[in-house]
């Protein structure tokens, strides 16, 4: 059985994180008043939220009720990667969410419009994870904020995306060195249940924490664009 963990203590409002999805739960990057980074792993993203102010998760939230048309921050997401549109993945619509094997989530989704990819129903156990959080809580409304890790190397970049890949030796070092150049420099060592290219996804949404607090983060989407619980559907960068 794993601990809780323990999250130093520091000022509330100068504290905040990124979060990435890996196969043991979530790997969470940390970011103090001084820039200290803190990496470490955790099972659910609630006892990420710990202390915040802002916590940035490479996780849509906020889901429309039919797949066509999607969301309009997916939309423009993609439009901003030009040769690396892929990694925005189509949000599934609320409905096909409640498919328990893929064959039944691409069923219903398919009657309302469109086929879900396998890819994208794989991640069903972490969307419905943040949706839960979100709707049971709605002072993480102000807290938790989609982000996604292209958008944000593409940022530190100029604004042009990153088209190296990150598994790729090239693709991490170029990574690595946007994060260092931006001052979130990370020396790669092993985090135990997470891909290192997983921690550099949270760094980068960290990053995009950073600026959501500072108030120079982007946002896709309009800011009253939201679910039928309320949920914003943005993407912040």
């Amino acid at each position: 059985m794993t601990s809780r963990p323990r999250w130093p203590a520091g000022r509330r409002s100068l504290i905040v994180a990124g979060a990435d999805g890996c196969r043991t739960g979530w790997v969470i990057c940390r970011r103090d008043a001084d820039g200290v980074l803190d990496i470490r792993v955790v099972k659910t993203l609630a006892e990420a939220c710990e202390g915040l102010s802002i916590l940035a998760v490479d996780m849509p939230i906020g889901f429309v009720d039919v797949p066509r048309p999607p969301r309009a921050c997916e939309v423009e997401a993609r439009k901003l990667l030009p040769g690396k549109a892929s990694s925005v993945f189509p949000t599934p619509c609320r409905p096909a969410l409640d498919g328990t094997t893929h064959a039944e989530a691409n069923a219903l989704s398919k009657s309302l419009g469109i086929g879900l990819p396998r890819q994208t129903f794989h991640l069903f156990p972490k969307m419905r994870e943040v949706d839960a959080l979100m709707r049971g809580n709605k002072a993480l409304h102000a807290i938790v904020h989609e982000a996604h890790p292209e958008l944000a190397f593409a940022r530190m970049n100029g604004g042009k995306p990153v088209l190296s890949k990150k598994r790729k030796p090239e693709g991490f070092a170029e990574r690595l060195g946007l994060l260092a150049r931006h001052r979130f420099d990370w020396t790669p060592s092993t985090v135990s249940g997470a891909a290192r290219d997983d921690v550099l996804d949270a760094i980068a949404v960290c990053r995009t924490a950073l600026l959501i607090a500072e108030g120079t983060a982007k946002r896709l989407g309009a800011e009253h664009e939201r679910d039928r619980y309320g949920l914003p559907m943005n993407i912040w960068f």
